[in-house]
This record gives structure tokens, C-alpha cells and sequence, in this order.
């Protein structure tokens, strides 16, 4: 919910220098049916969203037949846009494990942090899921997520 977080209290994960551009955010243990949960959400949340291949804009297909391409087909994205100027990008590595990146410029202060913890907590509600943010590459450390217990975004690392 927004207000959960204090940008003063999490600000230094926001940092490019630290985390990287596009820190790496994911929902761990997933299906493909779960993948679908997200795919629905996405269409019905109003958000705008572009799904594409090499660069093609196509429909968005079921989570099943994308996540069921031949391993050297080329690699879909799925641009979400939760706001205007905040981006996610949804990549199809794996049904077990639904991964997507946010670019930090566009998430600075705390309007844009509230925004950001919706998101979240919205696709994690959708999957009774925590949704973990980690710096880019590192998957060991979360340092924010959603937390399914407390039904909010929380710091999940202490601040650098």
C-alpha cells in the first residue's frame, strides 16, 4: 500500500551506482498457471502493456504457449507500464519463476516508490507470493518485497 515505505528509509536502494539501472525483481516457485494469473492481471488492470517478439508488437499470447517456445526461439518481452514513465519488463526465462526488471530512473521519491509498492503488492496479492526486488544480477539478496503475511511491501535488507 502506498505509505508503507519511507523513501528516506529505502532511498539507497534506489541508487544506480549501487543496484544497477534494472534491478531484477521476481516471484519465486511459480506455474504456468501462475504466469497466467499475471498475464490476466495484466490485461484487466488497466495498465498499458506491449507484448513482443524481436521487436514485433504482437497479441499477447496464453503464458502456456510462450512459456512453451523451443529453446532456440527468440526471447519475448512484455513491456508493462503499471503509471506513465514506469516501465516493467516481464522476460519469459522460466515458468517456475516469474522475473521482471524496473529501471531506477524512472523510480525516484516517494510518489514513485507508493507507485512502485502497488505494483507489487498487486501482483503479489493476485499469487499469494511475495514479489522481491534484488540488485541487478544478485538474486541472493532481496532488499524489498512484498510480504504476504503483512500484506504490504516491506525492507527485506538494511539500508547501505
Amino acid at each position: 500500500m502506498p505509505g508503507d515505505l519511507l523513501w528516506e528509509d529505502v532511498q539507497c536502494f534506489f541508487d544506480i551506482d549501487l543496484m544497477g539501472s534494472l534491478p531484477d525483481v521476481y516471484v519465486p516457485d511459480t506455474s504456468v498457471e501462475e504466469w497466467q494469473a499475471v498475464l490476466d492481471l495484466i490485461r484487466t488492470s488497466g495498465w498499458r502493456y506491449e507484448y513482443s517478439v524481436g521487436g514485433t508488437v504482437l497479441p499477447l499470447p496464453p503464458a502456456e504457449a510462450v512459456l512453451s517456445r523451443p529453446a532456440d526461439a527468440e526471447m519475448p518481452d512484455l513491456r508493462v507500464w503499471p503509471a506513465p514513465d514506469v516501465l516493467a519488463i516481464f522476460r519469459f526465462l522460466a515458468p517456475t519463476e516469474i522475473d521482471f526488471d524496473i529501471d531506477l530512473h524512472e523510480l525516484q521519491g516517494q510518489d514513485r516508490l507508493d507507485l512502485l509498492c502497488d505494483f507489487f503488492a498487486t501482483i503479489g496479492r493476485r499469487l499469494g507470493k511475495p514479489v522481491l526486488m534484488t540488485p541487478e544480477g544478485d538474486y541472493n539478496h532481496p532488499v524489498l518485497g512484498y510480504d504476504v503475511t503483512a500484506d504490504r511491501v516491506i525492507r527485506l535488507a538494511e539500508p547501505w
